[in-house]
C-alpha cells in the first residue's frame, strides 16, 4: 500500500523525483549554503551513474567563491551536464553557467543574463582595505579570463563590457557565446 502524500512529504518527494530524472536546480542567491547542497547533489548524482545531469539555473548571482565551488564540481564529476537558463541568470550565476561546453548551455527565450565586475564590501584599516583592493583585481582578471575563454570573445572585450553590468538579452547571449542554444520546450533538449 501506497504513503499517502502529505503537504510535509511532497518537498521530499520532489526531491527524490529530481534525483531520479538527474535534474539539478540552482534558484535564488548563490551562497556558501546553497553551493554545499549544490555540490552535493552533483557528487551524489556521478556517483550514481555517468548519465548526463541537466541544472536549471535562475539566479541573481551572489558570493563568487560558492559560485567558484559549484562550478568546478561541474567541470570535476564525469557526467555530461547540460545547463538550462531561466529568468535571470547573473554575476556569480553566470559562472556557474559557464562552466560547461557551449554545445551544453541551454536557455529558455525570456532568460536575461548580467556580467559585470566582482564588488567589495570591506571596511577597516587602509591595509585591509588595500589587501581587499588587490585581491578584488586578482578576481576580476580570473573571472574575465574564465568568460572569454568561455564565450570566445577577446579578454580584451570581456573586460570593456564587464566594466559595468553588462545586460544581454536570450539572442544576444546566444550572439555573444554564452549561450549555445535558445530552446522553447523540454523535448527541445538532447
Amino acid at each position: 500500500m501506497e504513503e499517502p502524500t502529505t503537504p510535509e512529504r511532497r518537498p521530499e518527494m520532489i526531491t527524490e523525483r529530481l534525483f531520479r530524472t538527474r535534474t539539478v536546480i540552482i534558484t535564488g542567491e548563490i551562497n556558501q549554503r546553497l553551493a554545499a547542497t549544490v555540490t552535493g547533489q552533483f557528487l551524489a548524482l556521478a556517483a550514481e551513474s555517468s548519465d548526463p545531469i541537466t541544472l536549471f539555473i535562475n539566479s541573481p548571482g551572489g558570493h563568487v567563491e560558492s559560485g567558484d565551488n559549484i562550478h568546478d564540481v561541474i567541470r570535476f564529476v564525469t557526467p555530461k551536464v547540460r545547463v538550462v537558463g531561466t529568468g535571470w541568470v547573473a554575476s556569480a550565476g553566470a559562472l556557474i553557467f559557464v562552466a560547461v561546453p557551449k554545445e551544453d548551455r541551454y536557455c529558455l527565450p525570456n532568460t536575461r543574463f548580467l556580467l559585470h565586475q566582482p564588488a567589495g564590501g570591506t571596511g577597516g584599516s587602509a591595509s585591509d582595505m588595500e589587501i581587499e583592493a588587490r585581491e578584488i583585481i586578482r578576481m576580476r582578471d580570473r573571472l574575465n579570463r574564465i568568460f572569454a575563454r568561455q564565450t570566445g570573445q577577446s579578454l580584451d572585450r570581456i573586460e570593456e563590457d564587464t566594466h559595468r553590468n553588462f545586460w544581454l538579452t536570450a539572442e544576444e547571449a546566444v550572439a555573444y557565446g554564452i549561450v549555445g542554444k535558445i530552446i522553447q520546450k523540454q523535448s527541445d533538449l538532447p
